[in-house]
């Protein structure tokens, strides 16, 4: 099959399996020639297929030789179909590891059921003994509560107001204006259920009562904060109240932790294309306009970058801890830069249909979003029939 990228509303609907096998090799390779970080050992990583996730179990094993297990729920490929882009990256990763020498065990499920968290807690025992590192990245459409059943849904909606900006389409360039409608309470709610820390609360809780954790025992969960001009949306709308819960629970599983002088962070990271972030309405323009910033500072920073940089400077290569007033690890800390927040508030406020292609990096932002697909990866060839199904 040859295969080109399909996308439907800016969401890619099938995965290249030599492009993703490419760019987990590329995100390896980064962190191979940065050498060593004193780091984790015996690390879980959930929602270990994409994004930060993928870069986290990336950079435990080849920065910190650790033994991972990564949990995603991914669809395999078949002899008509391309599996999920997660799914390729995954057995990518695992491939690479292996050849290296270090341990790495892929679970497929739904990180949300007690059938998943029963078989991860079974890898654990039979292969690890404890885990010394958490690393909770999920980003989930809906939840099923393991305790009623019930289903919850998360939307990516303002809170008591609509929120009307600009946009743009990053694959057509095409800026236009789009209104949010506000959430209801039972959105709101059921976007915290699905987005917010409890499930994250579960799993430590879970580990505790199975006493599966080391001594000094870490855990982080990745928030985001944002800019005005995506803050209507986001940080004040339904998935900022879900990441304010996730930094609650934060709070809650220090307290639980104490038993193990473990801690649990939440680390805000840098704005970012991702499979999630490239369908929040506002924030594709918002992330073209600071990749253009960021850039000519020499300051961008993908996935890999971001959570290397999380490892070497602030969980595992410092003496003390740089938190914020909220206890929190600021890895945006460029992105909110006041030199770098005032431009793209500048080029916010010009930014139209005819000066798109001079103010944004819409070129950036597409190359990214395909490559996270498997397409675009440079070296592959895009016109070689390969096999769907190709592990």
């Amino acid at each position: 099959m040859i295969i080109s990228p399909r996308i439907r509303q800016n969401i890619c609907i099938n995965a290249h399996p030599v492009g993703c096998a490419a760019q987990v090799k590329a995100q390896i390779n980064y962190v191979r020639k940065r050498g060593k970080i004193e780091g984790p050992k015996k690390v879980l990583v959930i929602g270990a297929s994409n994004g930060y996730g993928l870069a986290a179990r990336i950079v435990s094993a080849f920065a910190s030789d650790a033994a991972t297990i990564g949990l995603a729920f991914e669809k395999p490929g078949s002899a008509q179909r391309t599996a999920t882009a997660g799914w390729y990256n995954s057995e990518a990763f695992r491939r690479e590891a292996q050849a290296a020498g270090l341990p790495a065990w892929n679970v497929n499920g739904d990180a949300f059921s007690e059938e998943t968290k029963s078989e991860v807690m079974t890898v654990i025992k039979d292969q690890l003994g404890k885990l010394d590192f958490l690393v909770y990245s999920i980003a989930a459409p809906r939840r099923i509560d393991p305790v009623t059943g019930e289903i919850y849904s998360s939307v990516i909606k303002p809170i008591g107001q609509p929120f009307t900006a600009k946009t743009v389409d990053f694959l057509t360039g095409v800026v236009s204006e789009v209104t949010a409608e506000p959430a209801t309470g039972e959105q709101i709610a059921h976007t915290v259920k699905v987005m917010g820390g409890e499930d994250w609360l579960m799993w430590v809780d879970r580990l505790l009562a199975e006493n599966l954790l080391a001594h000094g025992f870490q855990t982080v969960a990745f928030s985001y904060i944002g800019s005005e001009q995506t803050r209507p949306l986001y940080r004040d709308g339904t998935i900022g109240a879900a990441k304010k819960d996730l930094e609650q629970k934060a709070q809650d599983i220090n307290t639980m932790l104490a038993a193990v002088d473990g801690r649990a962070l939440v680390s805000v990271n840098k704005a970012l294309v991702t499979r999630a972030s490239a369908v929040i309405p506002a924030v594709p323009l918002y992330i073209a306009l600071l990749y253009r910033v960021m850039k000519a500072k020499n300051l961008h920073e993908g996935c890999i970058h971001q959570i290397h940089r999380l490892y070497r400077d602030f969980l595992f290569g410092q003496d003390v801890l740089q938190l914020d007033a909220g206890g929190r690890v600021r890895l945006d800390d460029w992105e909110m830069r006041p030199d770098v927040q005032s431009e793209v508030r500048k080029l916010w406020q010009q930014v139209d249909q005819e000066t798109i292609g001079e103010f944004a990096d819409i070129k950036g932002l597409r190359e990214e979003f395909l490559r996270h697909h498997g397409f675009g990866m440079p070296g592959v060839d895009y016109a070689q029939d390969v096999a769907p199904d190709l592990l």
